[in-house]
């Protein structure tokens, strides 16, 4: 799980992150939309970078900002970055979320997130990867809120979480006047639950559109659904 990470266009170092490219940041990366071509970007718990590389690779935004409050998760990414074709577009602050939040006057037009959802009781032995798997690393409420400050007034804000939170969150981004207006269900195949919601809000109260995706009809059988909305970035798409 070391090994670097390579896409078509880009190879991701994750030796030092805690948390591993995973299929939530690949579905996440290539779902959200960037139809509104978005100028301001910013990634919250980027880990090894892989959204906004590939947002970069998407799309022409100038400016993608990466936030990432561990050490080395932060050194990484800002090796990933420096190692991309898209040097110049992107750049990493290590900062925690709301001290981002207080100290920068920006806004977003796209703001990307794949937070650290697990809130089972125990923890593992390694710190690192509690802080990128635990819930208390970046409660929902944290993160509505820094979305709230942070978002443009026509921007969009993209995020994957366990399905089984999917109404807590929605909850409280209602709140404080946040809609889900895409939202995209994920099994891995037909007879398996829902594992994963990803869910785009934005200002605007519009009709929400849900669908769904299936990830494989057998082991390592991929649905067209899942190659066509991959296929820019795996290798073996």
């Amino acid at each position: 799980m070391n090994k670097p990470f390579k896409f078509k266009q880009f190879t991701v170092l994750q030796d030092q992150c805690a948390m591993k490219i995973g299929t939530d940041s690949v579905l996440l990366g290539a779902w959200t939309s960037v139809e509104h071509h978005p100028h301001n970007i910013l990634d919250i718990g980027s880990g090894t970078g892989v959204l906004s590389l590939m947002l970069a690779q998407r799309c022409f935004a100038e400016n993608i900002e990466a936030i990432e409050i561990d050490n080395e998760a932060y050194e990484q990414c800002a090796e990933n970055f420096e190692n991309s074709p898209w040097a110049d577009r992107l750049f990493c602050y290590h900062a925690g979320m709301i001290e981002f939040v207080e100290e920068v006057e920006d806004k977003y037009d796209l703001i990307i997130c794949n937070p650290p959802f697990y809130s089972e009781d125990y923890k593992t032995e390694d710190s690192s990867r509690n802080l990128a798997r635990f819930n208390d690393a970046m409660p929902f409420e944290h993160l509505i809120y820094a979305v709230v400050n942070l978002l443009s007034r026509t921007g969009i804000f993209s995020v994957v979480i366990p399905f089984n939170e999917e109404a807590n969150l929605i909850h409280l981004a209602l709140k404080l006047g946040l809609f889900p207006n895409r939202i995209l269900h994920v099994k891995g195949n037909v007879d398996s639950d829902i594992k994963r919601s990803l869910i785009e809000f934005s200002f605007d109260d519009t009709e929400s559109k849900t669908s769904k995706l299936i990830i494989e009809t057998a082991r390592h059988q991929y649905t067209d659904d899942y190659i066509n909305l991959t296929k820019d970035f795996y290798l073996k798409m």
